[in-house]
């Protein structure tokens, strides 16, 4: 595979890796049907006074992350096209992620009283209302950009020249994979899964070999958790060890894949609902 796909393959799993790691929710295009207001807009009028106090705000502690127009930035989502912020009335849904922050997405916590947190979300609704009249300035990205491939082909892709069919099962444990991720979240699932643990086998002076979860390893010590659920170490010195990383195999593809493969395989998990 030529240096530009591999470098385009890489950046990819980089933009899904960031996007997942501070995503608040499922982002999606709202259709307001025209001289029609959105139920968020008449929700909450916004008076000018609110939503500037949250300009501020959101400048402050916000658009690092998700850009100074609630966009999207660098490394934080759309909050313009968030089903979460459509719901929102008065900040009752943005409140409670605010105050609480996603530390497994990466999203900090700030303690905000009530003022602060109407101000935040009238500033937040003023640009969700005001973006469907912004011509190309959408950043997030939609499922529906990811279901360009052939489902069909994908399926053969999977249980043929990818190989894939070796470690998953389409009834096994990728059954419902499409229901659990949606858009990028799925599509990192495919490129470089998270959170996948590896197996390592440690075989003793005594010739005793002890399996299980990989917990720590550098170049001193190895670390495993046993079938029991004991942990267990060894100076690396001592003994002879064999790790088994499942996200090897889906690292290799990239040499492997074409444009078509992606497109296509991403079809197809899409399919497994």
């Amino acid at each position: 595979m030529n240096i530009r796909l591999r470098w385009k393959l890489f950046c990819v799993v980089l933009l899904v890796s960031f996007a997942i790691a501070v995503a608040q929710t499922q982002t999606y295009n709202p259709k307001v049907p025209p001289g029609k207001k959105s139920a968020v807009t008449a929700a909450n009028p916004n008076p000018q006074a609110l939503v500037q106090s949250g300009a501020v705000l959101f400048g402050q502690d916000c658009s690092f992350c998700h850009g100074r127009d609630a966009a999207g930035g660098e490394s934080g989502p759309d909050l313009t096209r968030s089903r979460l912020v459509t719901a929102d009335v008065g900040g009752n849904r943005i409140g409670p992620v605010v105050r609480s922050g996603r530390p497994d997405r990466g999203m900090p916590s700030f303690d905000l009283n009530d003022r602060q947190i109407a101000s935040l979300a009238a500033f937040i609704h003023t640009k969700q209302n005001a973006a469907p009249a912004r011509k190309g300035g959408r950043r997030g990205v939609d499922a529906a950009d990811l279901q360009t491939g052939n489902a069909e082909a994908g399926k053969q892709y999977f249980d043929g020249a990818g190989g894939c069919s070796s470690c998953h099962s389409a009834t096994g444990d990728l059954a419902g994979i499409a229901s659990r991720y949606q858009g990028l979240e799925l599509e990192q699932q495919m490129l470089y899964p998270r959170h996948v643990k590896s197996k390592v086998t440690v075989t003793l002076a005594s010739g005793e070999t002890i399996a299980g979860t990989l917990d720590y390893l550098d170049e001193f010590t190895v670390g495993l958790v046993d079938s029991t659920g004991a942990y267990r170490s060894w100076r690396t010195g001592d003994v002879q060890f064999k790790v088994d990383r499942p996200v090897d195999a889906h690292v290799e593809l990239f040499s492997k894949y074409t444009d078509d493969d992606i497109h296509n395989l991403m079809a197809y998990l899409q399919t497994l609902r």
